[in-house]
């Protein structure tokens, strides 16, 4: 059984935000998860009793929260498809990063894994061609966006 499949985009969130938090500062706890999701303390709480219930994280109140192996997965899955839609924007399109990652954000829920492979494709496969990207971002400036 696909747990992704299962999983709002709320959860992936959480799962992504953990994953983050654990990559970057070693460990994830309930308060950083709150301020990195801009969400409230009950709202991760919650969050983290549904994901330790799907077995997605290992999680105790007071204590640092980990990634079950079944969650590592899962996280690793939304990652990857917020990295290539977010790479897709600032190397394709040339969108400014801080507006491309927030735009990946909402994307990397509803685009399916055959898009998202499409997308990857896409990408490397302009970032090799040197010259249409200079004219497209050219052809961008010149109608003002």
């Amino acid at each position: 059984m696909n747990s992704r499949k299962k999983l709002s985009a709320s959860s992936e969130d959480y799962l992504e935000a953990i994953y983050n938090l654990v990559y970057h500062n070693r460990v994830a706890r309930c308060r950083d998860i709150a301020t990195s999701l801009d969400v409230s303390m009950a709202s991760v709480t919650g969050a983290l009793k549904f994901l330790c219930d799907k077995e997605l994280v290992n999680y105790k109140p007071y204590g640092y929260i980990t990634l079950t192996e079944k969650g590592q997965k899962e996280a690793l899955a939304v990652v990857r498809r917020h990295n290539i839609i977010e790479s897709f924007f600032v190397n394709v399109l040339g969108v400014d990063e801080q507006e491309a990652k927030q735009a990946a954000c909402k994307a990397e829920h509803s685009l399916g894994p055959a898009i998202v492979s499409r997308l990857l494709s896409f990408t490397e496969f302009y970032c090799k061609q040197g010259d249409i990207i200079a004219e497209f971002q050219n052809f961008c400036e010149s109608k003002g966006n």
